[in-house]
């Protein structure tokens, strides 16, 4: 039985999401695309929000996933845009927990690696990769691309990592002893 995932590259003016059903080792690509903001006031932050979180909320009623992979957000040179970055993530990720769906995240290094095979790649060549794993007759958009590595990226670790984390239960260890307030 096929797994639907759902990929999200948040952003505030052009989130990315990217639908695929995942079968084992094959993948089928089931729907991406992009939610603006740019018809909202740019001084309307809430007013934005509002609108990544609605359009998340629609994606996950209409298509149905299963799961979902979010991009983590890494502070940029700008800490303003850094943080309005994980403002817009932060209505994704609501969206989506309010669909009662499981969410993992990667990094932009992560998904880069799995889907190009070297963190470093651009967006082009995201795109081409994409295009080619998921067999798709053009290129998808950039912000579609990097939501569908993510979905892509999700249904190749997602079950190793589910596997080993029922394999053996994470549990909290105590690494360094205390003695006068000091860690050592």
């Amino acid at each position: 039985m096929a797994l639907r995932i759902l990929g999200i590259d948040p952003g505030l003016q052009r989130t990315g999401f990217g639908v695929i059903d995942a079968d084992g080792p094959r993948l089928a690509y089931v729907a991406s695309g992009t939610i603006s903001t740019l018809e909202a006031p740019r001084g309307d932050l809430p007013g934005r929000l509002k609108l990544i979180f609605d359009g998340v909320a629609e994606v996950v009623q209409r298509y149905q996933p299963q799961c979902a992979s979010v991009e983590i957000v890494f502070v940029n040179v700008n800490p303003q845009s850094t943080l309005l970055l994980g403002q817009a993530r932060g209505a994704a990720l609501a969206a989506l927990v309010s669909g009662s769906l499981p969410v993992s995240e990667y990094t932009a290094l992560q998904m880069k690696k799995a889907i190009v095979g070297h963190g470093l790649a651009n967006k082009s060549q995201v795109q081409e990769m994409v295009r080619r794993l998921l067999a798709l007759p053009g290129l998808p958009g950039k912000d579609a691309a990097d939501a569908l590595g993510l979905a892509i990226s999700h249904a190749h670790a997602g079950a190793s990592l589910t596997a080993l984390a029922q394999a053996s239960p994470l549990q909290r260890r105590q690494h360094a002893q205390y003695r006068k307030g000091r860690v050592y």
